[in-house]
């Protein structure tokens, strides 16, 4: 447990995504007083295609930001006392681990102790299980040579064990989200792992902070509806949590965004099935007591929320290889620009069937037209420029790459003035996914030394 005196700990989200901006997290630790960074980066399919990368790379398959974001804010979270925890490992928190250590010796950050999260790849665990898919029918086995990757949720208990035993930056592979920021709080305020009341309302802070800059305004944002003040600085929030759960969600001053009780609620409901259940690794937490209260401003209070014993089984994200997907695209402008994107698909219709082509899905759309809206919402204005695109799932790469050539053929063989045509073909990584009991998933703390 920690000897921390002070009432609060301060927990700042540095990252709300793989690919988010670098910039909010520097400006967190440099003016929020934090003792806490998380950066939350791991999507479902994020660590499949990590699982892909470290097939190719057995030294890869952690997030690729990592180094920049490590050389960006270490330096200044080791200056402050600043600890980071994050899922930025994906498919090999061992080697990331190994690449922060390189990284603080680099910098000339000495005594820096960095630990690892190991044990969610249960793929050698399930591979030809009975177990049963959660989103479709079959089962783990049914899968056969089509599945890559197996990553358990793991719960907060391996990154507190990491953080009791003096860990300054933790990073793991499969967490589940919330579980990041709840982490700290029970090694903190020494919250036991069957206080379900702490635990649920720790997991709603989680939750609030988890996406980075959709509870300061990013997703918010609806111009004439919901007005965002200074989107293209956007402040990344931070939460000042007591011993009991309850918390402000605020950002540092003068960062563009606003806080909120509506960008607050808004948050809160994403992804939200039953808001009395809301099932994680640590705790079943029960959102639907939380109430907000503006106390300042772009300051929130978070008041409520509790929580249950938690499920007896853990979820898996399978991640399998599912084909290939093949893209056409081609621009059309002027006063029949609608009719001749029409005229588009319609041509590349016809010749997949006379090339006998035959995907497994096909989408054609005309992006500014249909693309989002059915065609019988259109507008009766048609736009004066638009976009044909051809998308199509095979099940080999060169029947992918025959879909971008067809579109691409477009350009000399009619109909007139098509232009900036892009064609690509990419891998497809599905993921679903299955349950496994607790006992089968082993994680643990691996130290890397720095030099």
């Amino acid at each position: 447990m920690s000897s921390r005196t002070s009432p609060v700990i301060r927990l700042g989200a540095g990252a709300g995504f793989s690919g988010d901006r670098i910039e909010p997290a520097i400006e967190l630790v440099r003016e929020g007083r934090l003792d806490y960074l998380i950066f939350e980066c791991l999507a479902e399919r994020t660590i499949a295609l990590a699982q892909r990368a470290r097939l190719i790379d057995p030294t890869g398959g952690y997030d690729p930001l990592l180094e920049a974001r490590i050389r960006a804010v270490l330096p200044l979270c080791v200056e402050k006392r600043v600890k980071i925890v994050s899922n930025m490992g994906a498919a090999n928190p061992r080697a990331a681990a190994r690449r922060i250590a390189e990284l603080a010796s680099e910098l000339g950050l000495k005594g820096v102790k960095v630990a690892a999260v190991v044990g969610d790849d249960v793929l050698e665990v399930l591979k030809g299980s009975d177990r049963a898919l959660l989103e479709t029918e079959g089962d783990v086995a049914g899968l056969g040579d089509s599945l890559i990757s197996a990553n358990a949720y793991l719960g907060c208990r391996p990154i507190v064990a990491a953080l009791a035993r003096g860990a300054d930056v933790v990073v793991t592979g499969r967490v589940a989200d919330p579980s990041l920021f709840l982490a700290p709080l029970v090694h903190e305020f020494g919250w036991a792992m069957d206080d379900w009341e702490r635990l649920g309302r720790g997991t709603v802070v989680g939750h609030l902070l988890e996406c980075a800059g959709q509870v300061t305004g990013g997703y918010f944002a609806d111009p004439g509806v919901k007005t965002v003040p200074g989107l293209a600085r956007l402040g990344f929030p931070l939460a000042e949590v007591a011993e009991d759960g309850a918390a402000v969600i605020t950002k540092v001053d003068g960062s563009g965004g606003r806080v909120d009780v509506a960008t607050c609620t808004e948050q809160l409901l994403y992804e939200l099935h039953d808001p009395a259940r809301y099932l994680t690794p640590d705790v079943i937490a029960d959102f639907s007591t939380v109430t907000f209260r503006q106390i300042g401003p772009d300051r929130v209070a978070v008041v409520g929320g509790g929580g249950t014993a938690r499920p007896d089984r853990l979820k898996v994200s399978l991640g399998r290889k599912e084909g290939f997907i093949g893209e056409g695209a081609i621009s059309y402008a002027g006063s029949t620009a609608v009719a001749r994107g029409r005229l588009a698909l319609d041509i590349i219709a016809e010749r997949f069937r006379l090339i006998g082509l035959t995907p497994d899905e096909t989408r054609f759309e005309l992006i500014g037209v249909d693309a989002v809206a059915p065609e019988t919402l259109v507008s009766a204005f048609a736009p004066m420029e638009v976009r044909a695109r051809v998308v199509a799932r095979t099940q080999t790469r060169d029947d992918a790459d025959r879909v971008g050539r067809e579109v691409e053929a477009l350009y000399t063989n009619g109909p007139a003035g098509g232009g900036g045509a892009t064609r690509s073909v990419s891998p497809v990584i599905g993921v679903v996914s299955t349950l496994i009991e607790r006992d089968l998933v082993e994680p643990s703390v691996i130290f890397e030394a720095v030099a």
